[in-house]
């Protein structure tokens, strides 16, 4: 049986329909053709690693075949086929970008709509994590610090957990443990509304600070400066320092990217996990929980941050 990726499925729908698809009628036309059985690993949520491939590959991939049709939902269709009239267009999908010239203005990435504040973000992030770090994130209050000599140098605004036993064969899993090693990742998250020459070196030297304890550390922005200058230097930055860089997309969820990867550390740092869990009681809470999950070998999801549908997340901020 032929092997087919999520963006092989859905050319190959796209083709055979002539119609622009969301990615959840891709997904439905897949199990009814059984193009579904073809896609190997495809996760718990297939329906979401799909729309998140096909954005990526419209964002990264110059030579995409993909164009975005419509909204609410967006749907997603072939450049080379004719676009039903009653269809319209959006900005990203325009004629320009048919013939493969940038749209008017150069390409830049989404800009954030609305007056927000960085807690805003927080259900974004969770989002993102879920799909991208495949992680269960929790939120860090400030306000539940008991030494308030400590602040947000110390104290990330999220921190989130990777568990392989979700996707690991039972047996492989508890060889893993046996040898001592869970290979479960921490993960930590400073979240700024925008990132721009003003605030990049105490924000990203923040991130540096509240992130020394986890596997990766992130500093989170939904508008980040386009400025050439400035992108050179945090990209300097981020390898120096391996704190890695996502944007948020409050226009389109499924749109946020990894804009510099985080270094990965394969050791913890023990003694500073230790003083947090002292001195904040949900990052106390979120250690025994992990631990639990861990040694019940059950994720208890609802006592993490719940997950918001894109459509959800979109309505957050109109």
């Amino acid at each position: 049986m032929e092997k087919l990726g999520f963006l092989e499925l859905a050319k190959k729908l796209l083709a055979e329909q002539k119609r622009p698809l969301s990615s959840e009628e891709i997904w439905e036309l897949a199990k009814h053709t059984g193009y579904d059985k073809q896609v190997g690993s495809r996760g718990k949520t297939p329906v979401r690693t799909l729309g998140a491939r096909l954005y990526i590959d419209m964002r990264d991939n110059p030579a995409s075949p993909f164009c975005k049709v419509g909204s609410r939902p967006v749907r997603f269709f072939l450049k080379n086929l004719p676009i039903p009239f009653d269809l319209p267009l959006l900005q990203e999908a325009a004629a320009d970008t048919r013939t493969g010239a940038p749209a008017a203005g150069g390409q830049k990435r989404p800009v954030a709509r609305g007056n927000f504040v960085e807690k805003d973000l927080f259900p974004l992030l969770s989002y993102f994590s879920s799909m991208h770090l495949r992680a269960y994130t929790r939120t860090i209050r400030l306000s539940r610090t008991d030494n308030k000599d400590y602040g947000e140098w110390f104290h990330p605004d999220m921190v989130g957990c990777y568990f392989p036993m979700e996707e690991w064969q039972t047996d492989v899993y508890e060889l893993n443990s046996t040898l001592g090693n869970t290979a479960v990742r921490f993960f930590s998250f400073e979240v700024k509304r925008e990132l721009n020459f003003a605030n990049l070196r105490e924000t990203f030297f923040q991130a540096v600070s509240n992130s020394s304890w986890a596997h990766e550390g992130y500093l989170v922005a939904a508008r980040i400066s386009d400025d050439e200058e400035f992108i050179a230097e945090l990209s300097r930055l981020s390898s120096t320092f391996g704190i890695g860089i996502i944007e948020l997309n409050t226009s389109e969820p499924d749109a946020s990217g990894i804009v510099f990867p985080a270094a990965r550390t394969e050791t913890l740092d023990w003694d500073v996990l230790n003083k947090m869990a002292t001195i904040n009681q949900d990052f106390h809470d979120f250690i025994k929980r992990v631990k639990t999950d861990i040694q019940s070998r059950e994720i208890r999801k609802e006592w993490y941050e719940r997950i918001f549908s894109s459509e959800e997340l979109q309505d957050l901020f109109r």
